[in-house]
């Protein structure tokens, strides 16, 4: 699915406008019977293409494009620095896994990018609904000394994207522990970070973003929570301006890449007062489900690593780590 012709040819039908068979032959130098077998291929992507006799094919609503040279363009001075390279790819399962599996070949600053996957990954191995060109599925490497430099990592990369979301104009986010992005109640991003390497020694993190942009209603009958993806909150909002994933990327890494290069200086620590702001579920009776129990309590918020504070029957607990999750009580 990567191959360059079926890049070139989602390219040049990118406008929504029609194209003709022959004239994409000829751009592409292709023969109109291997042009045929490209546009083929776009139904098993999930896209609509339209052909009308005389006049060619075209995709009706057109498609925002990931666009490596545009988003390097737009990214901050600090940021444009820290990146090392940003890899758009077309179709994969993962693109966590693939980081994973690339990740002793990369340095800092490596960003990985897909269009669609066929592999999505949430938390707790839940499937993360990847449609073809409509959200951000986004991974990005960095190196740490120790396992433990990680502490409140996923915290930290939720207050940043809640802060990029808030430079395009969208305000209202929330943050649910330890890894959600929220809009009136409704998920707009999941955060899923994966460690390779010596967890006390050098290792590789893979911090995986994904958000929700212009989620077709027909794949999110697969979702089992309450969504919401930026167009929603443009439309619900009356907001002017149209956010593109090009530019959301763009504003996404130059906040993330200045958080992952000072981190392990900083810690949580820096980030904590900026969570709290952001915590959904403040002072509120809270259920905490894990793997083995669920536990009632009040929402104080979390610790400087990162961790959940609980008031419950026994006095303040703390929870750690990626085995739970949390769900508001009645």
């Amino acid at each position: 699915m990567n191959d360059d012709s079926l890049q070139r040819i989602l390219q040049l039908l990118a406008d929504g406008q029609f194209h003709s068979g022959q004239e994409l032959g000829e751009i592409l130098n292709l023969s109109r019977t291997a042009v045929w077998k490209q546009l083929q291929k776009l139904e098993g992507l999930g896209i609509s293409l339209e052909s009308i006799k005389g006049k060619g094919y075209r995709l009706p609503d057109g498609l925002d494009l990931l666009n490596a040279g545009y988003i390097e363009s737009q990214l901050s001075p600090d940021a444009s620095k820290l990146l090392r390279e940003l890899d758009i790819h077309t179709v994969i399962d993962s693109t966590n896994n693939y980081v994973m599996q690339q990740a002793m070949n990369h340095e800092n600053g490596y960003v990985y990018l897909a269009e669609q996957q066929t592999a999505g990954k949430g938390r707790r191995g839940r499937h993360w609904i990847s449609p073809f060109g409509k959200n951000i599925y986004l991974s990005l490497l960095w190196n740490f000394n120790g396992a433990a430099a990680l502490e409140g990592l996923s915290l930290a990369v939720g207050v940043v994207i809640a802060e990029a979301l808030g430079q395009l104009g969208i305000a209202g986010i929330q943050l649910k522990w330890p890894n959600d992005v929220l809009w009136r109640q409704r998920k707009l991003a999941g955060i899923l970070l994966e460690m390779t390497g010596d967890p006390a020694g050098l290792c590789q993190v893979v911090v995986g973003i994904g958000i929700n942009v212009s989620m077709p209603k027909s794949s999110a009958l697969a979702i089992d929570q309450p969504w919401v993806d930026v167009e929603t909150i443009q439309t619900e909002t009356n907001l002017d301006r149209e956010v593109s994933r090009n530019d959301l990327v763009a504003t996404l890494l130059s906040h993330l890449l200045p958080l992952l290069h000072h981190y392990a200086d900083q810690k949580f620590i820096a980030y904590r007062e900026r969570w709290e702001s952001l915590n959904i579920f403040a002072d509120q009776t809270v259920e905490l489900h894990t793997a083995k129990s669920v536990v009632t309590g009040r929402m104080l918020g979390v610790d400087a690593s990162g961790a959940l504070r609980l008031r419950t029957e026994e006095g303040e607990t703390l929870f750690h780590g990626g085995e739970v999750s949390l769900r508001g009580a009645p």
